[in-house]
């Protein structure tokens, strides 16, 4: 059977990689690439408040698909079904968040609850201004609210 994939080791990077090389210079990555997973906009705009979300890979074009004026201004992505870990969220935060702070939207998954919840604490330890917001509306799930 073909697939649509180079390798399993590197799908992440290299998923990451093509949608960086396609944008037409409007995305990047930031430092730290490839143990650090974050896309973020390559023109940023420390005026306006940032808009972060990110968690596992695997569900692509979320969540980098989403960075873009009007839209994120960056994600922090994951290993496969895995959530991003506190360091790389942090390192994401610390990238875009100006004087008008940063809107993390959180998925009710309980790696991106923990990972997500435990970086903006430590971003607002720093000065930083974080706002998180728990989206739980998942029609995966049984139980969904």
């Amino acid at each position: 059977m073909a697939h649509f994939i180079n390798d399993r080791a590197s799908l992440v990077t290299d998923a990451i990689d093509g949608l960086v090389a396609g944008s037409g210079g409007a995305l990047a990555r930031l430092d730290g690439y490839p143990e650090i997973r974050v896309v973020l906009r390559a023109e940023l705009e420390p005026d306006k408040v940032a808009v972060v979300s990110g968690g596992g890979s695997g569900h692509e074009p979320a969540h980098a698909g989403f960075v873009g004026p009007g839209l994120l201004t960056a994600a922090v992505c994951g290993d496969v079904f895995a959530s991003p870990s506190v360091d790389a969220v942090l390192a994401g935060i610390l990238a875009v968040t100006g004087e008008a702070g940063c809107v993390l939207i959180v998925k009710n998954y309980a790696g991106d609850r923990l990972n997500f919840g435990l970086a903006a604490e430590r971003a607002r330890a720093l000065g930083r201004r974080v706002e998180t917001v728990l989206v739980a509306d998942d029609i995966a799930l049984p139980d969904a609210a």
